[in-house]
């Protein structure tokens, strides 16, 4: 991969992860409610996620399961209700104090790989790094040498700074109206990611997230 590729390349990749949707919602969730290492679990969760999107995508699995519009379509349905049910949890449980004991880090580390993996519209994300930056005529396990620790940088950078916004947050969120607002605000947030993610089409290998 070129100089002037990679750099595409990453810019592009910077905006796909800083672009707020469900893990960033998460990630600032995450970092509102936990301690900031534990928070920070739930980041390992998304590069986790990340590591298998970008294996999958450069075996060409994704690309089968984006054209395959029954298994696109059932992923769809559970991604979108799945999300739904965090946002309608999450406004029921705004009045409520925050619960005093720590979630342990398997449950902050599932819960947050169920959020970055169950949303099918990020196979259209890595479908486009792939269909747009990926060189036919050069190995491509030599490109992902470059591709990996470029992509697993930038949203290692960007879902720790989601975290620290909440960490943030939270610390300033000390009026009870205030914190429930915001977590509202949160809880809204996963109900529309999830309608839209219902009510959208097939990805296209050529666009972007």
């Amino acid at each position: 991969m070129s100089f002037e590729a990679w750099t595409i390349f990453a810019l592009f990749w910077l905006v796909f992860v800083t672009t707020p949707g469900p893990n960033a919602v998460n990630c600032i969730s995450n970092g509102m409610s936990l301690p900031f290492a534990r928070a920070m679990v739930g980041v390992l969760a998304i590069l986790t996620q990340a590591c298998a999107f970008l294996v999958l995508s450069a075996l060409g699995v994704t690309a089968l399961i984006a054209t395959s519009p029954t298994a696109f379509f059932v992923a769809k349905l559970i991604g979108a209700g799945f999300l739904i049910y965090l946002g309608i949890r999450g406004w029921i449980n705004a009045t409520k104090p925050a619960p005093t004991e720590v979630r342990p880090a398997r449950q902050v580390y599932l819960h947050a790989l169920a959020v970055a993996t169950i949303n099918p519209k990020s196979v259209a994300g890595y479908l486009a790094a792939f269909s747009q930056f990926v060189q036919p005529e050069v190995p491509i396990w030599g490109q992902m040498t470059v591709i990996m620790p470029t992509a697993l940088a930038l949203t290692a950078l960007s879902y720790t700074g989601f975290t620290v916004l909440g960490a943030i947050m939270g610390r300033a969120a000390l009026g009870a109206v205030f914190n429930t607002t915001v977590r509202r605000v949160m809880a809204v947030c996963f109900i529309i990611y999830g309608v839209l993610l219902g009510a959208s089409g097939m990805p296209q290998t050529g666009g972007t997230r």
